[in-house]
């Protein structure tokens, strides 16, 4: 019991549950799962398959917002990644590989230019990729010449609606770059040196981390990730739109991590938390579709989520947790 509420993702569990119990209570049917045509359908698996581009690029952000920054460019450079790839392959005839590694390259060329303007040039981490927020978007509209391009490509809608053994392509690759990311941030050094970058980048600096590296390499990360989420949401409606796709994305992504326990103020990070945050924001968008709520209503809801998640992180709110029963019992819900 101590150990589960010392966990940071205890309240992105907590808000979950509480909307599969709301869905359990008012439409049982949420839960339900059909085989239709060898494939998988229901509301939960609705769920995880317009879920996991959410998730791929919010692991990305925790990164970054690890160490201590935020890239509000995430929606900006998913609708690059998009244009890209569907232009190479409506109008250059590119073969779908090609094309979806121009996509990925898109990404990484944005991660790098953020990264040279924060690691590099010291310049705050909100007003540079606040340069790439507003260029990016920019760019896709100039490839597009301001048209949403259409595709009819069997092999890349696979990425965004194909399923394997009845299971989408999409959560498998949502499950294949989490365990990818978590290897390598947990597996290895670079997850401390991630770390300590956010606690402190000047002592991690003198310690011998070589933290511009770290910097660069969670910003490419990053911008490969919301390229790749781009692709994938692109793939699913076999079209791109420069001045829609990923429109509000940085806020979901932010709140996922958020959400998941990852400190605005750097330092810790965690993953798990991330993918819940995440899986939390798309249950409560797909519950809010479910029950006929106009979907100008979800930005309110989502609104709601923040100012709560605000007030349990304010000094305020950990000074009151001091007084609960459970806190006097030495049971910690902070860390």
């Amino acid at each position: 019991m101590k150990k589960l509420l010392t966990m940071k993702e205890l309240w992105a569990v907590i808000g979950l549950g509480l909307i599969l119990l709301f869905n359990l209570i008012f439409s049982p049917s949420f839960f339900k799962i059909a085989i239709t045509d060898g494939h998988l359908y229901g509301s939960m698996i609705d769920v995880l398959n317009r879920g996991a581009s959410l998730v791929i690029v919010s692991l990305g952000m925790t990164l970054v917002i690890a160490t201590r920054g935020i890239d509000i460019s995430v929606g900006s450079v998913s609708a690059l990644g998009a244009m890209t790839a569907v232009y190479l392959l409506g109008v250059s005839g590119a073969a779908v590989p090609v094309a979806i590694l121009a996509g990925l390259l898109a990404g990484m060329l944005c991660g790098i230019w953020n990264g040279l303007l924060v690691a590099r040039l010291n310049i705050q981490p909100m007003i540079a990729t606040l340069i790439l927020m507003t260029v990016g978007r920019g760019l896709a509209q100039i490839i597009s010449n301001g048209e949403i391009l259409t595709i009819t490509s069997p092999a890349y809608s696979f990425l965004g609606r194909g399923y394997v053994f009845g299971i989408p392509f999409a959560t498998i690759l949502m499950v294949a770059v989490t365990l990818l990311i978590y290897f390598v941030t947990r597996k290895t050094s670079l997850g401390l040196g991630i770390e300590a970058v956010g606690i402190n980048e000047e002592s991690a600096r003198y310690s011998g981390i070589d933290t511009q590296k770290i910097l660069w390499f969670c910003y490419i990360v990053c911008g490969m990730l919301a390229a790749l989420s781009g692709m994938m949401e692109s793939a699913n409606v076999s079209s791109a739109d420069g001045n829609n796709n990923g429109l509000n994305l940085e806020l979901d992504a932010i709140l996922a991590v958020v959400l998941g326990g990852t400190s605005m103020d750097g330092g810790k990070f965690h993953l798990g938390g991330t993918v819940v945050g995440a899986l939390f924001i798309q249950t409560l968008t797909t519950t809010i579709f479910t029950f006929g709520v106009p979907a100008e209503t979800i930005m309110v809801v989502k609104a709601i989520v923040v100012i709560f998640v605000v007030l349990l992180s304010s000094e305020r709110t950990k000074e009151w947790t001091q007084h609960l029963p459970f806190k006097k019992a030495g049971v910690s819900i902070e860390e």
